[in-house]
């Protein structure tokens, strides 16, 4: 089951460029922006990013960290920052229909990409260190795959 409430994306570089998609439909359609979406319920935000970005352009990355976090009264929306484990990045030709590779300067003066893609690629030039960074601390009520805590 996926939901509208809670959302994520996430800055993937591969060589120095940021991977960005060309959505399909709704207000982004046409649009290039940061890949990302739902997450789906008993699923923890870093695997919700892990398995958008495989399922959007089939590559696999993980969450390294917090970048930022856009509130709304009805959503919230995690940007990660992802470290790239390995495939070819494609279009999975049904909610993208094209894979790009571009420089965050590149991005963010291009006149097709989203709004809010722009302000993280700008936020990310000035800034890119000021992240939360995935924390090693060890609940004792849950169990490892149940949580996650950054910045910690």
């Amino acid at each position: 089951m996926s939901n509208r409430y809670y959302a994520v994306c996430g800055i993937l570089e591969i060589d120095g460029k940021i991977l960005f998609v060309r959505h399909t439909y709704g207000q982004a359609k046409n649009r290039i922006l940061i890949p990302g979406g739902y997450v789906k319920e008993d699923e923890l935000p870093t695997q919700a990013v892990k398995r958008e970005f495989f399922e959007e352009t089939s590559v696999n990355a993980e969450a390294d960290s917090i970048f930022s976090i856009q509130f709304k009264r009805d959503q919230w929306c995690v940007v990660f920052t992802l470290k790239y484990i390995s495939g070819e990045p494609v279009s999975d030709g049904y909610e993208n229909s094209e894979v790009l590779l571009l420089t965050p300067k590149e991005a963010v003066q291009r006149p097709d990409i989203t709004n809010m893609s722009r302000a993280i690629l700008n936020a990310y030039i000035a800034e890119r260190d000021n992240i939360l960074k995935k924390g090693e601390y060890r609940s004792i009520s849950l169990k490892q795959g149940e949580y996650e805590i950054f910045g910690v």
